[in-house]
């Protein structure tokens, strides 16, 4: 039944049709061919897959996330960031990954971090004289912030999955985003001296402490949002209700950017993209069901168990499959089909499972940006108004970047677990 249901599911995702609808046709065929179960049970397991508390937290970071891109809050974060970095030659490339840093902190969403701060930076990149394709490719991939920085979507999905603390999680996610940022920092201000782009980068930027006035209502989000989780005050669930009513808040009567009017295309854009990512869980969790009731997490853990011979072996190994994996499989659907098995086989091995979770996260981040399926891609060069393969020159550099990170966070525990142990344990 199992290499069946994997089959057809591999055949669904060859021939193009949606992931989720792959994977619920998957598990159906199993229901129907190889078991005694009543239909009834596909229902059965959708509900309770999707009767999770913290899923909630989902569609509420996607709304917040678009409120902030249409009441101006990401608009003011641009200008912040622009006023601290913009002066340097390639300031405006940094600029881009310092401001999808701090709306990362926020949204939790990658998609919605390329769409609401590449419509400013893409275009204030070629205005300045840099190669479309650079200024897709460096948007694609620093939007991956938006799910290695908290709050992040794929982490409190993984946490979810495993039982393992969402907020340790969320905490654990700082200094491997800021890993990642700096690296990218260090890349395009080395690259544009090379190149010599960016010598006009200071060109209309305002003074940081202009800009820090203007911004301020807009940085404060993440202290509210993450001071709440972190201060005992919210859950992360909680916390993205309040980043709601922050942002209608700060958007419609402190800035004034948002009006009544523009509240039901936001709200049916978050719905739209809320239902999709709710249907792959829905889809992932029956494929998921079947596959333990046939015993195969339990074998693939043990099997991974028998065939690698440490820890280091493992994760090495873990690493290559995850990252195939993420470029062809949506990352919210890899998580909750793989996640029990691999977090199991991490645990025999003596790997910490919030560490374990994160190396997951970041690798499957890559996915993001890496063809043929990075949705990353497909919404910077949907943005640019170019074809993908324009920016794959420039991609493969960042790709580079992000992989020697990933080792990082991979083989130097300490840089994920440090800020877990000392507020958690």
């Amino acid at each position: 039944m199992t290499g069946a249901m994997i089959t057809v599911m591999l055949v669904g995702f060859a021939a193009g049709i949606p992931v989720a609808v792959a994977i619920g046709l998957a598990a159906i065929l199993g229901i129907e061919g190889w078991t005694r179960f009543p239909m009834i049970v596909a229902a059965q397991q959708i509900f309770v897959a999707l009767d999770k508390f913290p899923l909630a937290a989902i569609p509420f970071f996607i709304l917040a996330g678009n409120l902030m891109d249409v009441g101006g809050i990401s608009r003011r974060l641009v200008e912040f960031a622009k006023s601290m970095v913009g002066g340097v030659q390639g300031g405006l490339p940094a600029t881009c990954v310092i401001t999808c840093m701090i709306f990362a902190a926020i949204s939790g969403s990658s998609v919605a971090t390329t769409f609401a701060i590449g419509t400013i930076m893409i275009p204030a990149l070629v205005k300045h004289g840099y190669p479309v394709g650079f200024a897709a490719a460096l948007q694609a991939t620093a939007a991956e912030l938006g799910v290695i920085i908290p709050p992040s979507i794929p982490m409190i999905l993984y946490g979810v999955t495993t039982q393992v603390s969402i907020p340790e999680l969320f905490i654990a996610g700082f200094v491997p985003g800021a890993l990642v940022a700096g690296a990218l920092i260090a890349t395009v201000l080395v690259w544009c001296r090379i190149k010599g782009w960016g010598k006009q980068d200071g060109d209309g930027r305002l003074p940081f402490l202009a800009a820090l006035r203007q911004a301020g209502f807009a940085l404060l989000m993440p202290v509210v949002v993450l001071g709440g989780i972190y201060g005992g005050v919210a859950t992360p669930t909680e916390a993205s209700v309040i980043a709601v009513f922050y942002a209608i808040l700060v958007g419609m009567f402190l800035h004034r950017e948002l009006s009544w009017r523009d509240l039901y295309p936001i709200f049916r854009k978050s719905v739209i993209s809320s239902a999709v990512i709710m249907f792959i869980i829905a889809c992932a969790a029956l494929f998921s069901y079947l596959l333990n009731r046939q015993g195969v997490p339990d074998a693939a853990a043990a099997w991974l168990v028998e065939t690698f011979d440490g820890a280091g072996s493992f994760l090495f190994g873990a690493n290559i499959f995850l990252f195939v994996v993420g470029m062809f499989v949506e990352t919210s659907a890899s998580i909750i089909v793989l996640a029990p098995i691999l977090a199991d086989a991490a645990q025999r091995f003596g790997i910490d499972g919030v560490h374990f979770g994160t190396i997951m996260v970041v690798n499957l981040a890559l996915g993001m940006i890496t063809p043929p399926f990075g949705v990353n891609l497909f919404a910077a060069a949907q943005v640019a108004g170019c074809g993908i393969e324009t920016m794959m020159r420039y991609l493969f550099v960042f790709i580079a970047v992000i992989i020697a990170c990933l080792m990082l966070i991979t083989y130097v525990p300490a840089l994920t677990l440090v800020l877990p142990h000392l507020i958690f344990r």
